[in-house]
């Protein structure tokens, strides 16, 4: 089972499905190799937040049963979408901004001086 292509072309739900119930050792490891992977080909500079919030999901897998880790994690990643400083603060903020096709509403103050001699 391929776990080092970070665009996935091969991945197989059945494949991984089946590693699962028949051997969830080796899943766990096709698991983190995969999601190492993922990391390790994003931009750097997002590697640390992503690492960041994988320790928080694989804490909130060991603290719980998979239902409860499921919901404490759905809620995680509404969070970061929905959140303060999440994904639509960011968005409404980069959709907020001046820019040169667009330039800002509010009025600037003219400084008049006077003329050099």
């Amino acid at each position: 089972m391929p776990t080092d292509d970070a665009s996935f072309p091969g991945f197989e739900f059945e494949q991984w499905v089946r590693l699962a119930s028949e051997d969830p050792a080796s899943f766990e490891e096709a698991r983190r190799l995969m999601i190492e992977s993922l990391i390790a080909a994003a931009p750097e500079t997002i590697q640390l937040r992503l690492r960041g919030l994988q320790w928080q999901v694989d804490r909130l897998r060991e603290l719980h049963n998979p239902m409860g880790a499921c919901v404490r994690i759905s809620k995680l990643m509404w969070h970061q979408v929905l959140g303060e400083d999440g994904l639509l603060d960011n968005v409404q903020r980069l959709g907020s901004r001046p820019s040169p096709e667009r330039p800002s509403k509010v009025p600037g103050k003219v400084l008049r001086f006077a003329p050099r001699h």
